[in-house]
C-alpha cells in the first residue's frame, strides 16, 4: 500500500544529509565541548560553526543563539525569563489567543504568579488586530509574546509591525517562530525580534533540540542551573550530535529556501484546488494569503474529522486534525475555536502539511481517497441527511 506523509506540521524525516552529519558524533567525535584536549576543544569547534549556521538562517549573530532541548523550553524560557527580568517595570504580557500551547500554558503559570496576560483575539482568518495590540499596551507591559506563523491553520501574522509597535512602546518582542523557520525568509533584525523560539526537528533535523535566539542587550535570568554552557546562559551538557544536524538542517534549508517555498506552495495550491473542485461543501481554515507554504486547512462539512483520519490512515495517508502536541484531546481545538467556527466545523476540520519528500503523484493517490472517503462518511453522516432533507 501507498505511504503518504502529509503531516510535516508534526515533525519532518531527518534529511539524508543531516543524519550523515551527525553520526560520527555518536562514535569518533564524542567529545565533550567543555573539556580543554583535544577532542573536547574540537567538539567545542564543531558546536560553534553548528550555532554560526542556525544564526545564518534567521539574520542573528552567532552569539545570539542559545541551543534548548526543543522549541516548547525555548518559549518557556524567554517568557518566563522576561516576566523575572522585567518585574520591576511591570507585570502585564500581551499574547494571542491562537499561540501554541507551549506559549498558552506559560502564561497561564504566570498568571497564577500574579502576572496579567492580555490574549488578543484573531479575526476570521487568524491574524492579530495591530490596533487592538497597540490599544493592549500599557505602562506595565513588559513583552508582546505573537508566534509567526500558526501552527494549525498556517496563518502568518504581521511580524515586522508588531516588531515597530514593540520597540516604539519599549517593550520586548518574542515570537514562536517553530511553523516558520526555513518555510519563510526571517531577518530577526529586520523584523524587530527580540527572541525567537526555534526547533530542529521541523526543518527536516532531528528531535530534542532547538535554540533560543536572544538579541544583544537582552537580559533574561537563565532558565536552567548548573554549569557554564551555552555563554553561561543554560546550562547541561550539549546535545552536540543534535545540535550539529540542526546546523546542517538550517545550512540545508538557507540554500534551498527559494526553491523551497516555490515547490511546496505550489503543490499546496494544487493541492487546494483539486480538493475544492472534486468534493463538495469544503472549505478553507485560514489566510490564503498571509500563509505558510505547505500548510492547507479544510473543513470537510457534514462529517467528523476523526473518522476521516482513520479512513485515510487505513489508505495509508497521513495528516492531522490539529496540533500534534494536543492530538490526544478530544476538546475542539483552541485556534478553531478562536476563528469562531460553529463547533461542527471545528470537529470536520483535517490539516494537511506539505514538505519536501511530497510528490505530486502522493496528492493524487490522496485525491483520490478523499473524494471515495468523504463520499462514504457523508453517505452515513447524520447531519448531512438533516440537511439534505432542510
Amino acid at each position: 500500500m501507498r505511504q503518504v506523509y502529509l503531516d510535516y506540521s508534526a515533525t519532518t524525516p531527518v534529511k539524508q544529509e543531516v543524519l550523515e552529519e551527525m553520526l560520527p558524533y555518536f562514535t569518533e567525535k564524542f567529545g565533550n565541548p567543555s573539556s580543554l584536549y583535544g577532542i573536547g576543544l574540537s567538539a567545542k569547534s564543531d558546536l560553534s560553526l553548528a550555532r554560526a549556521k542556525v544564526a545564518k538562517l534567521m539574520g542573528a549573530d552567532e552569539r545570539e543563539i542559545y541551543f534548548t532541548s526543543c522549541g516548547t523550553e525555548a518559549d518557556n524560557w524567554a517568557v518566563i525569563g522576561a516576566a523575572r527580568a522585567k518585574k520591576a517595570k511591570g507585570n502585564h504580557i500581551i499574547t494571542s489567543n491562537v499561540e501554541h500551547h507551549a506559549l498558552m500554558h506559560t502564561c497561564e503559570y504566570l498568571e497564577k504568579e500574579g502576572f496579567e496576560v492580555t490574549y488578543l483575539e484573531v479575526d476570521s482568518k487568524g491574524r492579530i488586530s495591530l490596533k487592538d495590540l497597540e490599544n493592549a499596551i500599557t505602562d506595565k507591559t513588559i513583552l508582546i509574546s505573537i508566534m509567526f506563523a500558526n501552527n494549525e491553520i498556517g496563518t502568518i501574522q504581521p511580524v515586522k509591525e508588531i516588531g515597530e509597535i514593540a520597540k516604539k512602546h519599549g517593550v520586548w518582542f518574542h515570537t514562536d517562530a517553530v511553523q516558520a523557520l526555513g518555510n519563510v525568509p526571517i531577518n530577526v533584525k529586520e523584523l524587530g525580534i527580540d527572541m525567537m523560539s526555534v526547533s530542529a526537528h521541523k526543518i527536516y533535523g532531528p528531535k530534542g533540540v532547538g535554540a533560543l535566539y536572544i538579541r544583544k542587550g537582552v537580559v533574561i535570568p537563565s532558565f536552567i542551573h548548573g554549569g557554564a554552557q551555552e555563554n553561561k546562559r543554560r546550562a547541561g551538557t550539549e546535545n552536540l550530535a543534535g545540535i550539529v544536524g540542526f546546523g546542517k538542517a538550517a545550512e540545508l534549508a538557507e540554500e534551498k529556501l527559494e526553491e523551497h517555498i516555490k515547490r511546496v506552495s505550489g503543490l499546496r495550491d494544487y493541492f487546494a484546488e483539486q480538493v475544492l473542485a472534486r468534493i463538495p461543501d469544503v472549505e478553507i481554515n485560514g489566510s490564503m494569503e498571509y500563509r505558510l507554504p505547505g500548510n492547507i486547512n479544510f473543513i470537510f462539512n457534514y462529517i467528523e474529522g476523526e473518522s476521516l483520519l482513520l479512513l485515510m490512515d487505513a489508505k495509508g495517508i497521513y495528516a492531522s486534525t490539529g496540533s500534534a502536541c494536543s492530538s490526544a484531546s478530544l476538546t475542539p481545538s483552541h485556534v478553531l475555536k478562536a476563528l469562531n467556527l460553529p463547533y461542527e466545523k471545528m470537529h470536520s476540520s483535517i490539516r494537511f502539511s506539505i514538505g519536501d519528500f511530497t510528490t505530486r503523484e502522493d496528492l493524487d493517490y490522496t485525491i483520490e481517497e478523499l473524494v471515495k472517503i468523504v463520499e462514504r462518511l457523508r453517505a452515513i453522516s447524520p447531519l448531512n441527511r438533516q440537511t439534505m432533507k432542510g
